[in-house]
């Protein structure tokens, strides 16, 4: 966000476009992980696996954390 006010934006269009990308973020990880798990996760072995898939595509922990560990 530092870097759009270094380049003239103001704060409330930086916050609000950090608020969408965080929310395309999430939405974007849950569709890969629908894609390549069909069903929910039933041990803790498959949640470890599908934190560790979501983790190698770049997403962050806060997506992470939403969509395996917490759900």
């Amino acid at each position: 966000m530092h870097d759009l006010r270094a380049k003239g934006v103001t704060e409330e269009a930086a916050q609000h476009a950090a608020a969408e990308a965080r929310a395309g973020e999430l939405e974007r990880a849950q569709e890969i992980l629908r894609r390549k798990y069909p069903s929910p996760a039933a041990t803790l072995e498959e949640r470890a696996r599908r934190a560790r898939f979501l983790q190698s595509r770049g997403f962050s922990h806060d997506v992470i954390c939403r969509l395996v560990i917490i759900a």
